[in-house]
């Protein structure tokens, strides 16, 4: 009696409603798995990458897979070849060199069909950071940086060998920098384009070594960098300057350097996106009776008028004096200020007699109003003020 076949979805660890991207990505991974080069003698091993190249096969082509849904293995017991069938099966439509290119890569030490030319490549990208003050992240500053970058050797003028040599052409390769090796695999020949590992990529050999650069054909050098700090950075935010890093390779163009911005906190602001935040103590003469206070920002000093009456924890907002916008710099947040009442730790003798004249007529203001109604309330309060600026006057 045949053995029973494995549900083709089973077998590559995919749901039913898997799409092409999945069932490539699970059959690379069962494949490379499975495969006989990696499992020399290993008839279960073998058995299993077989399962798997059917299963693959069946389900990457859209009418197999649509038959296979409908009847199941069913649908292919003319060809399958058997129990676990894999020789006499029809593998026509589904596409495996992309597959087999990563996996003979993989196993015999290159890249596979994932190796790219060796034409121009751009260099790699240098990473700083900065330090500024919350000022300088508000308004933008200048900043000038140490970076340490290659540059082309001036003694053998970047070629990495010895002045009065010459680099050869890799014979292995031809001067291309890759080599194409051929893999027998069960589904023919399957070309495996890899760098080449006598010139490293470069086309080039080197026999006698620059002394002064060891070969590269680079050498470091140290440089002062002008970074523009743009007004309304925040902090964590990067700077990208084009084409101050690292030198391409085969003449493609530098990499770029990332400036990584931290901003130092603030004795008294706090930001939230373009907005500034801070507390202002005033005292309770000035929260009852109103007063103009001054307050920080950073453009400066601003007088603000205080209304009588004002509540501790009472917000005011100044427009305009928070943060430029990174984007423009004619768009800037507001600046939110919290008023705090402060209650006096130390009092003079005079002051305590005052604050008790205070309590007095607050007291007697108070009853009288509570005594005469509302209407009555409001002219007691009014002559409650007048009383306690002669209480502060006096």
């Amino acid at each position: 009696m045949a053995e029973s076949k494995r549900d083709y979805y089973e077998v590559l660890g995919v749901g039913k409603d898997a799409d092409d991207a999945a069932l490539k990505k699970a059959y690379r991974q069962v494949a490379k798995k499975y495969h006989p080069d990696m499992n020399p003698g290993d008839a279960e091993a073998e058995k299993k990458f077989k399962e798997a190249s059917e299963a693959y096969a069946v389900l990457s082509d859209p009418e197999k897979r649509r038959q296979y849904d409908q009847f199941g293995h069913a649908a292919f017991e003319g060809g399958a070849g058997g129990a676990g069938g894999f020789g006499g099966f029809d593998f026509s439509g589904a596409d495996f060199s992309d597959i087999f290119g990563d996996i003979f890569g993989d196993l015999f030490g290159g890249g596979g069909r994932r190796s790219r030319s060796q034409g121009p490549m751009k260099g790699m990208n240098v990473r700083k950071s900065v330090r500024i003050t919350f000022e300088e992240a508000v308004f933008g500053c200048e900043k000038e940086l140490d970076v340490v970058l290659k540059d082309s050797c001036p003694k053998c003028n970047g070629t990495g060998a010895r002045p009065g040599t010459s680099p050869e052409t890799c014979k292995k390769c031809g001067g291309k920098g890759q080599v194409v090796y051929t893999q027998q695999s069960f589904f023919g020949t399957v070309q495996n384009v890899q760098t080449c590992p006598d010139c490293g990529g470069t086309g080039k050999i080197i026999r006698e070594k620059c002394p002064d650069c060891q070969g590269t054909g680079y050498v470091s050098n140290r440089k002062k960098i002008a970074v523009t700090i743009p007004a309304g950075i925040d902090n964590g935010q990067s700077i990208r300057i084009r084409e101050k890093g690292e030198p391409g390779t085969n003449g493609g163009p530098r990499g770029d350097l990332l400036v990584e911005v931290s901003v130092s906190r603030h004795p008294i602001f706090q930001r939230q996106d373009m907005h500034i935040f801070s507390t202002v103590p005033i005292s309770f003469a000035q929260a009852a009776l109103g007063a103009d206070v001054k307050i920080k920002t950073v453009d400066g000093e601003v007088l603000y008028t205080v209304k009588p009456g004002t509540k501790t924890d009472t917000k005011v907002r100044l427009k305009g004096k928070g943060v430029p916008s990174v984007r423009n710099s004619q768009v800037r947040g507001d600046h939110y200020v919290t008023l705090v009442i402060q209650t006096p730790e130390r009092l003079s003798s005079e002051a305590k007699e005052a604050l008790r004249r205070f309590d007095e007529l607050a007291g007697n203001t108070l009853n009288a109003a509570k005594d005469t109604g509302s209407t009555a309330g409001a002219k007691k309060k009014k002559g409650f003020m007048n009383k306690m600026k002669e209480a502060f006057d006096d």
